[in-house]
């Protein structure tokens, strides 16, 4: 009657034991990867947003974290009538984000670094609290584990995503490029 000997299927079973010890934290780290890429890549959008309905609009529009302080939990894409950055009453919410994976941390260095937020006016520059004509320019960097993706805002409100691990021109949170 053929069929497998018990020797024949202790190799197999090694084989597979072998490849998922190698496997599994490749994927695992694959895994992190993605979801910081899917995040950065979430916000982005969320920054072209705001810039493109600020310009189609012709007025100021907000991006704030969810939960006011911490852009992890979340953040709103919102036209904000009375400029305090809180979604007011009868204020409409153009988009809208929940929190993003477990253990991954958001840094933000910007101009006007008071309290988190981009403000995008008219024209589709970016603006500070202080000013219509000042900036908010600077680096928001997603971090997990060792890894990281930064999102760059220029002095003309235009964002770049780049990875410190493969592209020079992204090193350093200070810098605006």
């Amino acid at each position: 009657m053929p069929g497998f000997s018990l020797y024949e299927l202790l190799v197999v079973l090694a084989i597979v034991a072998i490849a998922l010890t190698i496997g599994i934290p490749v994927f695992s780290g694959w895994m992190r990867n993605q979801r910081l890429t899917v995040a950065s890549n979430d916000f982005l959008a969320a920054i072209n947003l705001a810039r493109a309905e600020a310009i189609q609009r012709g007025r100021r529009i907000d991006l704030i974290p969810r939960d006011g302080t911490d852009w992890a939990s979340g953040w709103v894409v919102f036209i904000d009538d009375n400029d305090n950055q809180r979604i007011d009453l009868g204020e409409r919410i153009v988009f809208s984000h929940g929190p993003i994976a477990g253990g991954m941390r958001l840094q933000s260095t910007l101009t006007d670094s008071r309290k988190p937020y981009l403000a995008y006016n008219g024209n589709g520059r970016t603006r500070t609290n202080a000013s219509n004509q000042t900036p908010q320019l600077g680096t928001i960097s997603f971090l997990l584990d060792n890894k990281s993706r930064r999102i760059k805002l220029n002095f003309l409100g235009r964002a770049r995503l780049c990875n410190p691990e493969s592209d020079r021109t992204c090193t350093g949170p200070d810098d605006s490029s």
